[in-house]
């Protein structure tokens, strides 16, 4: 399925990832987004539209902005995101259209003894990984040219809420939370959308983990981001959800992107200036 001229709405344009998207992306192609709670800010940007998981009809939506491409990185109720999706996934089995879902490593999270690959089969303990599964299984029910499921690990960035909330616990004197005992693979916000922009334009499609190519512990990619904020002794609160070491991390081995689109976990922190 070729998709010339792309036409591409992000749903969830205002989060932290979907906004990062759209900015990749609005510069080289016909982009729109939608945004549900921050209208002062999208009110006036006649490519983003407000609209309601809860509320709104998508597929209202959908015929009336008739998009090649969605992709999805709605967050809100679960349930109305199971509907929406179902919705969704209708519109783009009938329509020339392809939809990239953003998913995370959360869908291997009961797998805690070694690192998982684009083949693996889901499985998950968190509420959140088996909602991210149920979707992700809709999606594999779909011819394969017309959907991509991007499975992510911990998403950092400068103005990322986990970075956020990291420079506030170090200025308001409180603790900053580290898994000693996590290892994983970390991507951040221009790493991730950089790649998506690739697979677009590329007419990729399948299924692809985007995260740094090596793994790390918690602990001590935390503590080396901290030690670029300057002079400080944040405070360390150690959490142990197990005395063993466990891994929540997404490697790539089928679909492996070009060698400039990969890095390491070194690389994400070296992007970090934390002021």
């Amino acid at each position: 399925m070729k998709l010339d001229n792309k036409k591409i709405l992000i749903l969830g344009g205002s989060g932290f990832i979907g906004n990062a998207i759209y900015k990749e992306l609005c510069n080289y192609f016909d982009t729109y987004a939608t945004y549900c709670h921050a209208a002062s800010t999208y009110a006036d940007n006649k490519q983003f539209i407000h609209y309601n998981l809860e509320e709104d009809d998508i597929v209202e939506l959908l015929e009336e902005l008739r998009p090649q491409i969605i992709i999805s990185s709605l967050r809100g109720n679960f349930a109305a995101q199971v509907i929406a999706h179902e919705h969704i996934l209708e519109y783009v089995t009938r329509m020339n259209c392809r939809i990239y879902f953003i998913s995370s490593a959360n869908v291997f999270d009961a797998y805690s003894k070694y690192p998982s690959y684009e083949m693996d089969k889901t499985l998950s303990e968190s509420i959140f990984g088996r909602l991210k599964i149920r979707i992700e299984n809709m999606m594999l029910r779909l011819p394969k040219e017309k959907m991509v499921i991007l499975r992510v690990p911990m998403v950092f960035g400068n103005s990322s809420p986990r970075v956020r909330e990291m420079k506030k616990a170090i200025i308001n004197n409180e603790p900053v939370e580290v898994f000693p005992n996590l290892i994983l693979n970390v991507t951040n916000d221009d790493k991730v959308t950089q790649q998506i922009h690739y697979l677009i334009n590329r007419n990729k499609t399948g299924i692809y983990h985007l995260g740094s190519n090596d793994l790390t512990h918690h602990e001590d990619f935390i503590k080396e981001i901290l030690e670029r904020v300057g002079n400080f002794n944040p405070i360390l609160k150690r959490v142990y959800t197990t005395n063993e070491d466990r891994y929540l991390a997404v490697l790539p081995k089928t679909n492996k992107l070009p060698k400039n689109l990969q890095f390491t976990y070194q690389d994400i922190i070296d992007h970090h200036v934390l002021n």
